[in-house]
């Protein structure tokens, strides 16, 4: 049938117009079908915690590899009066679990001493965080799942220790959204490709706008680190921002032209979202407006330092632009835990100098400039050490008993929780699991563990599971 002329009247403004709506169409229909199951409206739009809050944002440091407690922060004088001897001890490893065997302790091979007005032992290992003591909370009698780094990495990141789950970074931001809205709710400084690679900052079944956002990768010199593709040089900001109006403008006309649709919404919100990193990104990243009395304390200016220096510094301007979830990794070149000496133990010395007078740093500046006080600051490893020997001078891993610090945001300064036995082999007294801590770090930034909950494939999951509770002893 011949359709009358009439139908054709239009102008060719008019066809392109439709035809590049149309066009958009398709590239919007297939966004949001990638985001079918995200939150209404702006997915990153600060929410309201579920109650008041003692922490607006985490600075994770992630010593990945195990560093060893008997070596660091727990005190066991019995390893000293029993070094050599041999006592019979249950294995954990898939080829040795419930088996006993004599093994030899191995004493502390560093010297241990009081600091502060708590009196808190800190090994020779940490002078400059030593000096800090009396900020940390120290939790003595961590345990956790998994013996392997790759299940227990996968288990500190996810609560799961094998299972595809969303990161602790991702269910954050899920839950209260992004602070600023120049720049993303979730960083995570040089990852490790290695030990669970990008799940331990994936969104899994999260919507992907959770997802944490990379600055460099493991081996990466820090001075290196940068978000890719930030910066336009080819053209002018004005040109740049005439382009990306014009972008948006056909984004709405889809908008007016379809029914509510907030995945719509919050698609176009994110288009915006980087955009606006664009102009504030950069400067965020740009450490040379940083005083050289701060580069110094960070030990940006030494070798041994700088590399972990700058990762903290940054972490400390990311806080500053209220990033909610920071992560500042430390592994080696090959994206291996550096902290991992099964033989010569007498490593942890070198790993112990590239980051005892960053994490200082940090600390100081972070109380100075007021941000402590909401910035919980959480130091650790995926696991502690065996107190025998491995070899004739390493450690094997052990998830039964080992040491974290929190710093900050309403924990106990000063403060030292619970207990391994007397040489440092297995939590005893007032246990905390990695679950425990979760929930606690949760409850301190507002949320409820086991309201924190997002459905899929008909279940409804949280970071904890179906366990976990909070140590409210840790609490000032």
């Amino acid at each position: 049938m011949t359709m009358p002329s009439s139908e054709w009247n239009t102008t060719r403004r008019d066809f392109l117009s439709q035809a590049a709506c149309g066009f958009g169409g398709l590239a919007l229909t297939g966004l949001l079908h990638r985001e079918s199951s995200a939150a209404p409206g702006n997915p990153l739009a600060a929410k309201e915690p579920m109650f008041p809050a003692r922490a607006k944002r985490i600075i994770f440091l992630f010593m990945g590899g195990g560093p060893s407690h008997v070596d660091t922060f727990d005190y066991k004088p019995e390893l000293d009066k029993h070094d050599g001897s041999e006592i019979d001890f249950t294995g954990v490893r898939f080829d040795t679990f419930g088996k006993k065997s004599k093994r030899k302790l191995l004493k502390p091979l560093w010297s241990f001493q009081r600091h502060g007005e708590c009196g808190q032992y800190v090994s020779e290992l940490f002078p400059h965080v030593a000096k800090h003591v009396d900020k940390l909370c120290m939790i003595h009698s961590m345990h956790t799942e998994g013996v392997a780094h790759g299940p227990s990495t996968l288990f500190l990141h996810t609560g799961a220790t094998g299972l595809v789950r969303p990161s602790m970074g991702s269910w954050v931001t899920y839950g209260l959204g992004s602070l600023n809205d120049n720049v993303p709710g979730f960083v995570t400084l040089n990852p490790s490709p290695n030990q669970g690679g990008p799940r331990n900052y994936s969104n899994a079944f999260l919507p992907a706008i959770y997802q944490g956002t990379t600055i460099g990768r493991s081996g990466m010199k820090a001075v290196d680190s940068r978000i890719h593709n930030i910066e336009n040089h080819l053209t002018s900001p004005e040109l740049q921002k005439q382009q990306f109006d014009y972008l948006q403008s056909l984004n709405r006309l889809q908008q007016q032209s379809r029914p509510v649709n907030d995945r719509l919404e919050a698609t176009i919100d994110s288009f915006e979202l980087a955009y606006r990193m664009q102009l504030h990104a950069p400067g965020i990243m740009d450490l040379s407006t940083e005083t050289e009395a701060t580069l110094a304390a960070y030990g940006v200016n030494q070798p041994e330092t700088e590399d972990f220096g700058r990762q903290c510094l940054m972490a400390r301007r990311l806080a500053e632009a209220d990033v909610r979830y920071i992560q500042v990794c430390y592994s080696d070149a090959s994206g291996n835990p550096k902290w991992d000496q099964h033989s010569n133990m007498p490593k942890h010395a070198g790993h112990a100098k590239a980051t005892d007078q960053p994490v200082a740093a940090l600390l100081e500046d972070l109380d100075q400039r007021g941000l402590l006080k909401d910035t919980l600051v959480w130091w650790g490893g995926e696991f502690g050490r065996t107190p025998f020997s491995q070899g004739n001078d390493g450690r094997d891993h052990n998830p039964r008993g080992f040491t974290i610090w929190l710093a900050g945001a309403g924990t106990k300064p000063g403060f030292a929780y619970g207990t391994t036995d007397e040489i440092g082999h297995v939590a005893v007294e007032n246990k905390v699991h990695m679950h425990d801590l979760h929930a606690t770090i949760l409850h301190l930034l507002g949320l409820d563990h086991e309201k924190l909950t997002y459905r899929h494939a008909g279940r409804d999951f949280r970071l904890t599971d179906v366990h976990g509770r909070v140590v409210h002893d840790l609490l000032a």
